[in-house]
């Protein structure tokens, strides 16, 4: 039986207010605890992270994962919540094949955006009117009918791809593209095949962007993934909550990780430069991403994975271009741990991967949106099975109501 997720209990309680000089003290029982640090805000039985034995969805380790499985598999996982028999998973690929093919109202707004747009801003416009188009439920029943929830999150996570790359060629090549492929290719098949049109994506490429789909599913209560369960628990539909979730991933410091990183390591020309160039930024106290963790203290060990795929892309591209962009991530690892006792995080050699595999630098976000869905959709689904209204207190700082005086507007200075 999959246990229900618990909302914040006795979190930021105030039960006796001491001062208003500079803070609200809060009761002795009470904790207070910026940003939520180390609280126990629920209780889930999608994800663990650097708990037992590291990252695991529904209890199988995500190494398993990485080594003989495909995306299709864990999204059906996370949001079925058991892993599919060869028969389930033909038909979930076939299904997802199905969901590609894009109304014609949503390619008229996707026309009419901006060139300029962030292609974050355009997968949470695809959420919103995706949910006025093809709405999950009535908001009112929603906490009595489950209705449609698991078509609906298969459609995003099918269709996210498919729109932001039909937006794309609209507007850099002039081109409406048609979106759909063979009914048996995979997420990641469909994207690259979208992405470069002319050619055949190269399958150890497609098994890399496919094994980083797998790796960025899920990750426990990530400020994007706490949101969604926050508008989840107003009964809100799926669609508003995994809008919410992307306008909350759109922010660097939760997504943009492996953006930045990318741009960190391309910068430099050889691995001795790259070494002279963060020991600077070391020595500046500049924030160099793509290292350590908030939750894992030994390591992210999604990172090994995503290395190994690297070195073996740069090794088969085999260019000088390739060759040194591994070389100098490297340097750049081997520095920060000599420097700081830092390791590198998933989004470090994911960067590598996705510039190796042609993708452009501002839709290595948008992937991660591709792949997460399938955790947030875990996620409201199970909100909804014992939910609560979220409602925490915030400690109050302001000015003392005990000696703030109203005066009229004619009575102020």
């Amino acid at each position: 039986m999959i246990r229900s997720f618990r909302p914040l209990k006795n979190l930021l309680h105030v039960s006796q207010v001491r001062s208003f000089h500079k803070t609200l003290y809060l009761s002795n029982n009470q904790n207070y605890s910026p940003g939520l640090v180390g609280v126990i805000a629920s209780e889930s039985s999608i994800c663990t992270v650097g708990t037992g034995e590291g990252l695991n969805y529904r209890g199988y380790n995500v190494m398993d994962f990485a080594e003989h499985s495909s995306f299709e598999e864990i999204a059906f996982l996370l949001i079925h919540g058991h892993l599919p028999n060869k028969k389930e998973l033909d038909l979930y690929v076939s299904k997802m094949a199905s969901h590609r093919e894009l109304q014609k109202p949503l390619k008229t707004i996707l026309e009419q955006l901006p060139n300029t747009s962030n292609p974050m801003d355009i997968l949470r416009t695809v959420a919103s009117t995706m949910g006025c188009f093809e709405p999950e439920c009535d908001n009112a029943s929603l906490h009595k009918s489950k209705n449609n929830q698991w078509e609906s999150a298969d459609k995003l996570i099918a269709s996210f791809g498919p729109a932001l790359l039909y937006w794309h060629h609209f507007h850099q090549n002039g081109i409406r593209i048609t979106t759909t492929t063979l009914p048996q290719d995979t997420i990641a098949q469909n994207f690259l095949k979208l992405l470069k049109q002319t050619q055949e994506p190269d399958e150890d490429m497609v098994h890399a962007v496919d094994k980083t789909l797998i790796l960025y599913a899920e990750h426990d209560l990530a400020a994007s993934t706490f949101a969604a369960r926050v508008t989840t628990s107003t009964s809100s539909d799926l669609f508003s909550a995994v809008t919410t979730a992307i306008g909350t991933l759109r922010g660097p410091l939760h997504g943009g990780a492996n953006e930045a990183a990318y741009k960190l390591i391309s910068q430099f020309s050889d691995p001795d430069q790259a070494e002279e160039g963060v020991m600077k930024m070391i020595k500046d106290k500049e924030i160099i991403m793509g290292f350590g963790h908030r939750v894992y203290k030994k390591g992210d060990p999604r990172s090994a994975i995503v290395k190994k795929m690297a070195k073996a892309l740069s090794e088969k591209i085999n260019t000088q271009e390739s060759k040194d962009l591994f070389k100098i991530a490297e340097r750049i690892e081997k520095v920060m741990y000599r420097e700081k006792k830092l390791l590198t995080n998933l989004d470090f050699y994911a960067s590598v991967v996705y510039h190796l595999c042609n993708i452009p630098t501002s839709f290595f976000t948008p992937i991660f949106v591709i792949a997460r869905t399938s955790g947030w959709a875990a996620h409201v689904i199970e909100q909804r099975e014992d939910n609560v209204l979220m409602r925490p207190l915030s400690n109050y700082v302001g000015p003392d109501p005990s000696s703030t005086e109203f005066r009229p507007l004619l009575q102020r200075q």
